[in-house]
């Protein structure tokens, strides 16, 4: 496939700034780029880079990625990280203002920066889930969440399938998906899998379970294909927790942070986690930080001991003056409801876009929020699409647990003229893909 230079008729979004010294690879040293990866890092990850076309990516602002060639691509994926766009203003600001000051701790003293940061979180999770335990990413998270709930006694853990938490050993454990788990083998004892969206199906592991089991489950599968659940299921799952002794953990790692048009995916039901994950959107897309938020109850044995569970970069001042400076632009800026309200107009509009192949190419568009998939009937036509896409200058996610599913998690910073430019590109992509498709 050729690729074709994307559109440059979206106007530029206001606030970018060109930062100080950001030289751009030259396109000459694109090859050299792909040749380090062989060399140093991977060879598939190289082979994927020149089947994307050889571009390695520079420079960000706002929904927009360059690569060292010059061109521009509008970003609707970034995997739910960036909520608040690439380089917000406010958050880089945050972010250079305390690398000037005092970027690393020490781990002796107090940590204002990061005890700010868990207040600003605190008033936006559930009622009650209170305490916060920052980490570097939400796989750190799903662990540190694992090994809270042992110090609860609950070694049994119940995951969903399609899950989607985390590749480190622990995450990986309730991450059901054989493809990654195999190699990995054996993972934690005691795992089991139940259907998602199946109360009953929950409710028969956990009576053989009661008072040892630990659940964790979404609010919407992301990489699971953006799989909803029925109305009413997390509040049934929260029952069921209560009834049989189970400690309740809710992976908001992708889900939270405004992406579904709610700051969590739980407030839609008022359900309360005793655990709640936080990550991708914490960071501002700046710098890295995830988190575990939990009520006094369940956070009590690490509460009682700082020790228990540390680490020498987690809650580090940089990355908690960008999750505080996130919080607050969301609040100053209402970004739950521009998702809300942007993720209506986009679904609609992305179904229509679809509806001339459904029934064939396509087999259903689903979302909530700023969180969209595209279900295919063939895994071929996702990556055929993909690719067809990005020749036209647009960036989307495929998703890890669901091969036939194609993932948007736009920014909510997007304008009318890029929102625009994507369906545009969308429908033209579709029509080139279902024409190279058979049948």
């Amino acid at each position: 496939m050729t690729m074709s230079p994307p559109s440059t008729d979206a106007t530029e979004p206001t606030g970018a700034v060109e930062p100080p010294g950001a030289a751009s690879v030259p396109p000459s040293g694109r090859t050299d780029v792909v040749d380090l990866y062989l060399k140093h890092i991977g060879s598939g990850r190289a082979v994927m880079g020149r089947v994307m076309g050889g571009m390695a990516e520079v420079r960000s602002e706002g929904a927009w990625i360059h690569a060292d060639d010059g061109r521009r691509f509008l970003d609707f994926g970034g995997y739910g990280v960036f909520i608040l766009g690439h380089r917000h203003p406010a958050v880089v600001e945050a972010v250079h203002r305390q690398i000037d000051t005092h970027p690393l701790a020490s781990r002796v003293f107090l940590e204002p920066v990061a005890a700010l940061a868990a207040q600003a979180l605190a008033a936006h999770t559930p009622p009650g889930v209170d305490y916060v335990h920052f980490v570097n990413s939400g796989a750190e998270a799903t662990e540190a969440a694992l090994k809270l709930a042992r110090a609860h006694g609950r070694t049994s853990v119940i995951t969903t399938r399609r899950g989607f938490h985390g590749k480190t050993l622990g995450a990986l454990s309730v991450t059901a998906n054989a493809t990654y788990q195999t190699p990995f083998q054996p993972l934690l004892p005691d795992v089991t899998q139940v259907a998602y969206d199946d109360p009953a199906d929950l409710e028969q592991a956990l009576a053989a379970r009661r008072d040892r089991a630990c659940v964790i489950v979404e609010p919407v599968q992301g990489e699971g294909g953006v799989r909803i659940p029925r109305p009413g299921y997390l509040r049934q799952v929260r029952a069921l927790c209560e009834a049989y002794g189970a400690l309740l953990v809710v992976d908001e790692i992708q889900t939270g942070m405004g992406r579904l048009g709610t700051w969590w995916g739980v407030d839609a039901e008022e359900v309360r986690p005793d655990v709640l994950l936080a990550g991708k959107g914490l960071s501002g897309g700046v710098v890295p930080i995830a988190a575990m938020a939990a009520t006094a109850e369940a956070y009590a044995p690490f509460s009682r001991d700082p020790y228990l569970h540390t680490s020498t970069f987690g809650a580090s001042p940089i990355a908690c003056a960008a999750a505080l400076a996130t919080v607050r632009a969301m609040e100053a800026e209402n970004t739950v409801a521009r998702a809300a309200a942007l993720g209506l107009r986009l679904r609609a509009a992305v179904r229509d876009v679809c509806a001339p192949y459904e029934g064939g190419l396509v087999r259903e568009v689903r979302g909530q929020g700023l969180l969209i998939g595209i279900e295919f009937a063939e895994e071929q036509a996702v990556g055929e699409l993909l690719l067809e896409l990005i020749a036209r200058g647009v960036l989307v996610n495929h998703s890890l647990n669901s091969t036939r599913v194609l993932r948007l998690t736009p920014p909510a910073v997007v304008g009318d003229t890029e929102t625009d430019l994507f369906l545009t590109t969308l429908a033209e992509a579709l029509h080139s893909t279902a024409e190279r498709m058979p049948g």
